[in-house]
């Protein structure tokens, strides 16, 4: 009896699909350690492929002067302040965590100023010591828990530190091969992407590497210099944590939330501890800082850098929860990506009115 030649292959079909997933799983195992790393030199890369190309050609079209360079730059914007944050950070944690852990050094101020609002001031400071003096110490219980368990949750990312620095290690190492190599590298994703998908496939890659480089200059570059920027306004001041306070900057300007959540109430403890001049130093910078934004983002904008905030906000908790720190800099670069691609995808439907009728072909029936 003649089985048909599908049945009789399928066996070895079953097996090689096997084989594959097997080898893929395998694979995947191996590279596992570097994915991290690999990705986030692959984002760096892309969004800094324009600033090599001139750096070669002011370099006399040496592409090992312009990779030199590069790694140099690399280095000062990446290692050598993550490096010096977190051992800041690290430093800090002690009384940070002593202070959050015990609660009789949870104390409440007394609010003198609140004498000299007009008309209520006197109202609201008695309340303010009633509650204090009667149930201070029921708030500072109800207050406590939860900011132990913040603490602890920070302190728990800060922990990771020597898996963030190796990943920025292998972020630099990748980062150099592939300004090596990098035409090459490109050539060969985007063949991969014909073979997956013709024509869409080359141009979703060419789409991904816009938004990338959307990504990573409009959101990440400019919470960097809005951050260091506030950070050296802070430390000036006299503020104290201002280092830890440099990091919550850039957390939140990543999250497109500026600032400004930060620095005011830095301003505040200022003016309260009797330190106006400072505060109003502070005061003055925070408004440069803050709308250094609006010239920055309209050149971002230009490359593609208009991303919806809630995708950028979800892009840093997400990526912060899943990957810890270096989830920063890949969480929204890797929504942005998604969502480019998913907007291209859905703006090629035709428009409703240029959808043919289903059911004309029956109406034209006699």
């Amino acid at each position: 009896m003649d089985y048909p030649r599908q049945l009789i292959d399928l066996p070895r079909m079953l097996f090689g699909v096997a084989f594959i997933a097997l080898m893929s799983l395998a694979c995947f195992w191996v590279v596992q350690p570097f994915i991290l790393g690999f990705a986030w030199a692959s984002m760096v890369v892309i969004a800094t492929w324009p600033l090599l190309i001139r750096l070669q050609n002011l370099f006399w079209g040496r592409r090992s002067l312009a990779v030199l360079a590069m790694t140099i730059l690399l280095l000062l914007l990446f290692v050598l302040p993550v490096s010096f944050l977190v051992s800041s950070l690290i430093d800090n944690s002690a009384p940070l965590l002593a202070w959050a852990t015990q609660p009789n050094r949870l104390t409440l101020p007394t609010l003198h100023w609140l004498h000299d609002i007009p008309l209520v001031g006197h109202k609201l400071y008695s309340g303010w010591q009633a509650m204090i003096s009667g149930g201070g110490s029921l708030l500072t219980s109800k207050v406590h828990p939860y900011i132990g368990q913040s603490a602890t949750w920070l302190l728990a990312q800060v922990a990771q530190v020597g898996s963030f620095l190796i990943h920025c290690g292998l972020m630099i190492l990748f980062s150099v091969l592939l300004y090596i190599r990098g035409e090459r590298v490109g050539l060969a994703v985007r063949h991969f992407a014909i073979r997956l998908g013709a024509e869409r496939g080359d141009a979703s890659v060419l789409l991904a590497a816009q938004a990338i480089r959307a990504g990573a200059l409009g959101v990440v570059l400019t919470a960097i210099v809005q951050a260091v920027l506030g950070g050296i306004g802070l430390a000036v001041a006299g503020i104290p944590f201002a280092t830890i306070l440099t990091i919550v900057m850039f957390i939140l300007c990543i999250a497109q939330l500026g600032p400004l959540l930060v620095l005011i109430p830095a301003m505040i403890w200022l003016y309260w501890s009797g330190e106006t001049t400072w505060g109003t130093l502070l005061l003055i910078w925070s408004c440069v800082v803050a709308t250094l934004d609006n010239f920055l983002r309209p050149v971002f904008i230009r490359m593609g850098a208009d991303l919806p905030i809630l995708l950028v906000l979800c892009g840093v908790i997400g990526g912060l929860l899943a990957f810890g720190m270096i989830g920063l800099f890949i969480g929204p670069v890797v929504l942005a990506v998604s969502y480019r691609l998913c907007f291209a995808w859905v703006h090629e439907a035709p428009e409703p009115g240029e959808i043919h009728d289903p059911g004309k072909h029956l109406r034209d029936i006699p």
